[in-house]
């Protein structure tokens, strides 16, 4: 499934730049310097400092992995490519443990995704990624409320992961120069806080 969706993002690539659109045209990948990183203006600093301070705690105790990215817009590009650019170039998760997760969230166009490392594959598979977003994150975003979307998606993340047997953390941030291996994860849609609608994009 990682194969096909490399190939899904390499003919995407492709289309666009047979429509006229330079790779510089796309949305750029930020570099990664903190574990939550906003470009939307969405989060306030006491609420982005608070997610990160929790992410980095429990990657200190755990040792995997967690990023959230917010952006405006991955346009003209699907998020599903974006984030596995996203992922390629952050390389999230341990050497040789893939234990990374990538939390996506295009704000603009109303979309989001949770990628997830090969290491997690088994305890985040798509059934659950689809349950967080649509039954944690997606009601919270509906209502304007980002951050506490993304803290109660983070906090059922961590509980998934805590059960799983991998080994002690073994490191801190940055991230070891493994990538992560992405997978086919959930994508899901809101339609604004004031309509109640969503639906959930297929992989």
């Amino acid at each position: 499934m990682r194969s096909a969706w490399r190939l899904i993002a390499a003919l995407g690539f492709f289309l666009l730049s047979a429509a006229g659109l330079a790779a510089d045209e796309l949305v750029a990948v930020p570099p990664l310097k903190t574990r939550v990183t906003d470009l939307t203006g969405t989060l306030s600093r006491d609420q982005a400092a608070a997610l990160e301070a929790d992410l980095a705690q429990f990657e200190k105790s755990r040792g995997s992995q967690i990023a959230i990215l917010l952006v405006p817009t991955t346009q003209p590009e699907p998020i599903e490519a974006y984030s596995i650019r996203v992922a390629e170039a952050w390389k999230l998760g341990r050497k040789g443990i893939d234990d990374g997760i990538l939390v996506l969230v295009a704000r603009n166009d109303r979309k989001l995704r949770i990628e997830v490392g090969r290491g997690l594959e088994g305890a985040l598979p798509d059934v659950v990624a689809k349950r967080i977003i649509e039954e944690t994150l997606l009601p919270r975003f509906r209502s304007g409320d980002y951050f506490g979307g993304l803290q109660d998606g983070v906090s059922q993340i961590k509980a998934i992961i805590a059960g799983e047997p991998l080994p002690s953390s073994l490191g801190g941030w940055p991230p070891s120069a493994r990538p992560v291996r992405p997978r086919s994860s959930r994508a899901g849609l809101w339609r604004g806080p004031l309509q109640l609608s969503c639906s959930t994009l297929l992989p």
